[in-house]
């Protein structure tokens, strides 16, 4: 597999470096996550993004901590995703972050750091150390979503060496029940793996075949057809979910027939403005904006497409 192309070894290797200096002089050290980490990570999960949205006058991405453990409890459990947990001397988690390394791309959070602990390094350490494990595990390249009024966590990753590649539409709303002429949408199944691997190739120009692969086992992933051919897919219209089309009518396609958009909603390219006109014409409101960023290999997309909370 390729290695990062924006960003050198020698950066990286300086990283992991100063990562470890950093370890012997604070009194927060870094180590694996396990699923014992679940409620304290997801307590702070649920506070970290809470005050931060509350600080800036929005709803919070996640609804109770409730939520937020019971998302982590899943995350941890994972063997695609690789965790790391931040505490201090005493045993007390103060942050966390997660590389979701399963496939070509690897995608990068949710990072989320005790409110009592920010400011202190401990945030710009576990992006470091996702980052190295990324190298070290030779991923062609990073994504990360980043919410735009968040300006801390746009420059932290800017200086990490990520880049802006769109701005994104967070939309929720109910359920619009609609089908689009020339597009029948149903079930993926099995036998649909390998038209829809060929579809996100030709769009991104890499796979999410562990993504797709899971959403159909799960009963969650959807494919709409044209003309007789498979014109585009989607795991989920939701947080965790990602679409791609040959063109928006084939997203049109996904969105209408879509029973619920799950969990905070699901995010759509603000550059794509008749697919945002048209969310916003048929009820769907505009919850934030924001940013999805980039580190190694990105390709221009080829299509339409909806990233996920992951990329």
């Amino acid at each position: 597999m390729l290695g990062f192309s924006s960003i050198s070894a020698q950066y990286l290797e300086r990283f992991f470096i100063m990562d470890k200096v950093f370890e012997q002089a604070s009194l927060v050290m870094l180590r694996g996550g396990t699923p014992d980490d679940a409620i304290p990570c997801g307590t702070i999960l649920y506070q970290a993004f809470r005050a931060i949205a509350e600080r800036h006058g929005f709803i919070p991405d996640f609804p109770s901590v409730e939520f937020g453990v019971a998302m982590l409890t899943e995350i941890l459990a994972d063997p695609a995703v690789y965790s790391v947990v931040a505490e201090t001397e005493d045993g007390r988690v103060v942050g966390s972050n997660f590389l979701w390394e399963g496939e070509t791309i690897a995608g990068v959070g949710p990072i989320s750091v005790d409110p009592a602990a920010q400011n202190g390094s401990v945030g710009r350490r576990l992006m470091e150390n996702v980052l190295q494990r990324a190298y070290e595990k030779r991923c062609a390249g990073v994504r990360i979503l980043q919410v735009a009024y968040n300006s801390c966590s746009l420059s932290l990753y800017t200086k990490l060496g990520f880049n802006v590649r769109e701005p994104l539409a967070n939309l929720q709303g109910q359920p619009l029940g609609l089908k689009i002429p020339g597009r029948t949408v149903r079930p993926a199944t099995k036998a649909d793996l390998a038209a829809c691997n060929q579809l996100c190739y030709r769009i991104h120009g890499h796979y999410r075949a562990g993504e797709l692969r899971g959403a159909v086992e799960r009963g969650k992933a959807r494919l709409v057809e044209c003309d007789g051919r498979v014109s585009g897919y989607a795991t989920e219209i939701g947080f965790f979910g990602h679409a791609v089309g040959e063109n928006n009518e084939d997203l049109k396609a996904l969105i209408g027939a879509a029973t619920a958009f799950v969990g905070s909603g699901f995010y759509i390219p603000m550059r794509n403005a008749d697919l945002f006109h048209w969310c916003l014409n048929h009820g769907l409101r505009l919850i934030q904006t924001e940013t999805l960023m980039s580190l190694g290999l990105y390709n221009e997309p080829a299509g339409a497409f909806l990233p996920s909370m992951i990329y």
